[in-house]
């Protein structure tokens, strides 16, 4: 009954957050999905739609999250415009793994923001794609895509993986050459934050930290108390 009033308590402060005037400004955005377990008419996992920001002054915060029972880029499209309604009118830089779409939402909500594909997440589906004897040297070879000085030894880099791998993965090496001008636009800032833009990985640190404090939770009974618990996370980040 305790922890039923809390969250009756924390209900108006969700609705708050989700409606409050945002910064005009974010240096940096992150995008990621993430998944957690919800009844509705049944069980299911529903996805997490989750915006991390970085202000030019460096502080950092959850924009804005939202939940729907699959990810697509309508959701995403959606998001991104109530974020704009509500005063931020300027982002330098996106961040987002590759679902499909992405871009072009940005392209329209954000003509001026520059889009940096995740590398992780990159990495992630090379390594779902190849033979699993190559894999730990594919993975140790693109990774050097990322730790070059400057973006023409990245590009000679990446250049040289193509050449590489291109006869036995030819559909993963033309994937990649599609996604190129996405790969390294983190190399066009200084190279003390690069670490930190060239993956959603703040944002998954995000959502390790929900799902682990979800994990006692067998599953949300109503969309509201997941909302809710998502909340108390976001407004504490």
């Amino acid at each position: 009954a305790q922890v039923s009033n809390i969250s009756k308590q924390m209900i108006p402060k969700v609705e708050a957050y989700h409606k409050r005037k945002l910064s005009d400004k974010f240096f940096c955005v992150y995008l990621d999905a993430t998944y957690l377990p919800l009844r509705r008419e049944t069980f299911e996992r529903e996805a997490v739609y989750i915006a991390i920001g970085i202000k030019p002054n460096g502080h950092k915060e959850v924009i804005d999250y939202c939940i729907a029972p699959s990810e697509n880029i309508e959701v995403w499209t959606d998001m991104l415009q109530n974020m704009k309604s509500r005063g931020l009118k300027q982002v330098e830089l996106f961040l987002s793994d590759g679902v499909v779409g992405m871009k072009t939402a940005l392209a329209r909500t954000y003509p001026k923001a520059h889009f940096q594909r995740c590398l992780v997440h990159v990495m992630r589906n090379i390594c779902a794609k190849v033979r699993v004897d190559d894999r730990e040297k594919i993975m140790n070879e693109f990774k050097q895509v990322h730790q070059q000085t400057n973006k023409e030894e990245a590009i000679t880099v990446l250049h040289d993986f193509y050449t590489k791998w291109g006869k036995v993965y030819s559909h993963v090496i033309r994937e990649l050459k599609d996604i190129e001008p996405d790969l390294l636009v983190f190399y066009n800032y200084p190279k003390q934050i690069r670490a930190s833009i060239y993956s959603t990985n703040m944002i998954e640190s995000f959502n390790n930290v929900i799902k682990r404090k979800a994990k006692p939770k067998a599953e949300f009974p109503t969309e509201q108390s997941l909302d809710a618990f998502i909340g108390i996370q976001a407004m504490s980040y």
